[in-house]
C-alpha cells in the first residue's frame, strides 16, 4: 500500500517479464472495496502471479507475524500516520514484529489534503515511523491517497476530491513527494484506485516515472491505471483473506522486490 530512482522505469516493466510465485484466486477470494469504482477498466491480467503480501494498521491490533510469514505473505506495509494528528497506536508492534519475522515491510501515510499541505504531511510521516533505509528489508514509504473518509459514499464530487481541483491536488502530490524524497532519497510509493485518481489528479500528476505505483483494485482482473502508469508495482485485490489486513501481491520475483527495498 512503496519506490526509488529514475532507473525505475525499466524494473517495473521488468516486474511483468520475470514469473514468480504464481497464485489464483476464486471469485469467493474477491470482495467489494468499501469506496466506489475499483472494478472499472480494460483486462489486462486473469491470474495474480508475484509475492503475496499484506497491509494492515491499528484495525488488526498485535498481528501473529511468524503465522502469516509461514502461510506464505513475505512483505508487509503498515499504516503509520494520517494527517498530521493521528499515529498508529499498534505500530511499534506491527512494523518491529514483522522485520523480526523476516518480512520485507515499509510504512504508509493515508493523505488528508483538507488538513495541510502535503509538504507538512510527508514530514509527519517521516517522524513518525515513515523513513527509510537501504538494509534490504525497508520498503520505500506509500502514500495512500484516495477517497474522502469524512463524508465516504455521500461525498460530493468536489468533497470526493477534498475539495481541490486536479493541479491543486497534483501540487498536493509533488509536494509530498519532493519532501519525502529529500527526507530519505527514495521516491515514494503511490497508492490509488484508478477512479479516484482519474477523477482528482488526472493529468496534472504524472509520477510514473518516479514513483511505483500500488493499485487498489478488488477485481479478478487488472484495470486501468492512473495517467502514464503502465504496470502495478503492488496490487491490492481484497480486504481479507489467508493473511491479516488487506491482501496483496508484488508484481515480479522475490529477487525484485529485495531490489525496491535496498534502493
Amino acid at each position: 500500500m512503496a519506490f526509488h530512482c529514475l532507473i525505475f522505469p525499466v524494473l517495473l516493466l521488468s516486474f511483468l517479464s520475470i514469473p514468480a510465485q504464481s497464485f489464483s484466486l476464486n471469485t469467493s477470494d474477491l470482495y467489494t472495496h468499501k469506496c466506489h469504482g475499483l472494478t472499472a477498466g480494460r483486462t489486462l491480467l486473469q491470474t495474480r502471479s508475484g509475492v503475496p503480501g499484506m497491509d494492515v494498521s491499528s484495525y488488526q491490533g498485535n498481528v501473529d507475524w511468524p503465522s502469516a510469514y509461514n502461510n506464505g505473505a513475505r512483505f508487509a506495509y503498515i499504516k503509520a500516520t494520517e494527517g498530521t494528528g493521528y499515529t498508529n497506536p499498534y505500530f511499534s508492534q506491527q512494523y518491529v514484529g514483522s522485520y523480526r519475522a523476516g518480512f520485507i515491510r515499509g510504512a504508509y501515510h493515508f493523505g488528508r489534503p483538507d488538513i495541510s499541505n502535503g509538504a507538512t504531511q510527508a514530514t509527519y510521516f517521516l517522524t513518525n515511523g515513515g523513513r527509510w533505509s537501504s538494509d534490504g528489508q525497508t520498503l520505500p514509504g506509500a502514500l495512500d491517497i484516495e477517497y474522502n473518509p469524512s463524508c465516504g459514499s455521500s461525498c460530493t464530487p468536489a468533497q470526493k476530491c477534498y475539495n481541490l481541483g486536479k493541479p491543486e491536488m497534483g501540487k498536493w502530490i509533488q509536494d509530498f513527494v519532493n519532501t519525502y524524497k529529500q527526507g530519505t532519497g527514495a521516491y515514494p510509493v503511490i497508492y490509488s484506485t484508478a477512479d479516484w485518481y482519474n477523477t482528482c489528479v488526472g493529468t496534472y500528476g504524472d509520477f510514473s516515472s518516479v514513483c511505483p505505483f500500488w493499485l487498489a483494485c478488488y477485481c479478478s482482473m487488472v484495470t486501468t491505471y492512473p495517467y502514464n502508469w503502465k504496470v502495478y508495482t503492488f496490487w491490492q485485490y481484497a480486504d481479507s483473506g489467508t493473511f491479516p489486513g488487506d491482501q496483496n501481491v508484488f508484481n515480479g520475483p522475490y529477487s525484485q522486490l529485495q531490489k525496491l527495498a535496498k534502493g
